[in-house]
């Protein structure tokens, strides 16, 4: 059986390993390169077509792609197909980045740049790579993972600042919340860090939050 723990095969080959990694990397960029302007919209893969997140997320990338952005997701389903379909419905380039996974990612029809990755790790650092801006729908582990990578280059500097906006005030703010409440409270963030993180209901608030980050 083929080993799916896709980490534990630099045990077993792991100058060739680095070879594929450098590969990824190399087509990743090669593809990127000249995408131009995007926001990076993260969300469920399991977000069904027709529920009020899926349809807000295919409004926000026709809304980024109608005032200049193009789209970036995780090319599976749910949120990220809901993107990539309303980035494609309104013209613009729709990136889809996709994962090898054993479960339930498959890559959605609407990416019109569909680059394939094994190792999260790559990927990521094209979501941040080539995006202008950050937006979190409702999500899992998956994408929760993201937020607070993002947060975190944010936070430590380790990239330029760009806006993150959560989107859904139900799912998001209790964490929000206990964030208020725990970190800050006993110290182990700073207040001024709650500013990375923008909170809305309202996709045209996206857009005019995203573009006025972006006015230089």
């Amino acid at each position: 059986m083929k080993n799916q723990y896709v980490i534990e095969e630099f045990k077993l080959e792991e100058s060739w390993r680095l070879f594929r990694i450098i590969g990824e990397f190399v087509e990743g960029v090669d593809r990127l390169h000249d995408l131009g302007p995007a926001v990076s919209i993260f969300g469920s893969a399991r977000t069904k077509p027709g529920t009020p997140y899926y349809e807000k997320a295919r409004e926000i990338a026709a809304l980024m792609v109608e005032n200049g952005f193009n789209v970036i997701t995780g090319g599976g389903g749910g949120i990220m197909e809901a993107a990539n379909r309303g980035a494609t419905e309104a013209g613009g380039k729709s990136v889809g980045l996709n994962i090898n996974l054993p479960f339930e990612q498959k890559p959605n029809p609407y990416s019109n740049i569909s680059i394939e990755f094994n190792y999260f790790f790559i990927r990521k650092v094209m979501f941040v790579k080539y995006a202008s801006a950050y937006v979190i729908m409702p999500g899992g582990f998956g994408t929760m993972d993201e937020l607070f990578e993002a947060v975190t280059l944010i936070q430590t500097q380790r990239v330029m600042p760009l806006p993150l906006v959560l989107f859904g005030t139900e799912y998001w703010g209790g964490l929000i919340e206990w964030i208020k409440a725990r970190m800050l409270e006993e110290g182990t963030i700073s207040e001024g860090d709650l500013d990375i993180i923008k909170l809305t209901d309202d996709p045209e608030e996206v857009i005019k939050f995203v573009k006025a980050s972006n006015k230089d």
